[in-house]
């Protein structure tokens, strides 16, 4: 059985090192700029490395998108969870898990920005620190995986697709609500101002009861 000697051990957490300062060196310059200012060029410059130890740890701008992503991604599937397991019901988790991600989003505006409302470039799911599909890390998979628990109890459709459907047009609403919010914000007087938690309770339950009674199970 192979073992890791220890200047393997060694080079390993010199690796795990530079990235994190990589990773960090991006996501300031994405709150300052936007993904725009992003070059694996400028990134290495501003770190202190050369381009080739970036491409050592990062094949492109994508994976090091991809991975400055991970840490929000992990926190907003943390929270969510937190939320929804305060609850018993199917339905009531559902809540939870929605006023948890538009809670999220309006207190981390730029993290929110960061990954749900700006074009970025996408590498494979692989690249990713965070494992695509796994509920206990992956905010889409942890909530696909309520629609899947309301839909064993024979309320809604069980079908894969329609599972789906649901969890995206319902994701598709709450996101709205908190980009809505973050790109006027309070003191744009384009829409009139209406009760915030009202507002959210009010949208939860006309998405929640819409796709009960469309996906209601035959």
């Amino acid at each position: 059985m192979a073992t890791t000697s220890a200047k393997e051990t060694r080079k390993l957490r010199e690796a795990e090192q530079r990235r994190k300062a990589i990773i960090k060196i991006v996501r300031k310059l994405i709150r300052k700029g936007g993904l725009g200012d992003v070059s694996l060029r400028k990134v290495a410059e501003l770190a202190g490395y050369s381009t080739t130890v970036v491409y050592s740890l990062f094949e492109d701008k994508a994976m090091l998108i991809t991975q400055a992503m991970d840490e929000d991604l992990l926190e907003l599937t943390k929270v969510m969870s937190s939320a929804a397991n305060e609850h018993q019901a199917p339905a009531d988790r559902i809540r939870g898990m929605a006023r948890a991600y538009i809670h999220f989003g309006m207190t981390h505006p730029a993290e929110y920005a960061f990954v749900f409302m700006q074009p970025r470039p996408h590498a494979p799911n692989e690249s990713a620190r965070v494992q695509h599909g796994d509920p206990t890390e992956d905010p889409y998979a942890f909530s696909r995986s309520l629609w899947l628990e309301l839909a064993q109890t024979g309320v809604v459709s069980q079908a894969d697709i329609d599972i789906d459907l649901m969890t995206q047009i319902f994701w598709e609403g709450i996101h709205g609500l908190t980009a809505r919010h973050l790109v006027m914000g309070p003191d744009d007087t384009w829409f009139p101002e209406v009760p915030s938690d009202r507002h959210v309770e009010v949208m939860i339950e006309v998405l929640l009861g819409g796709l009960l009674q469309q996906f209601k199970a035959s």
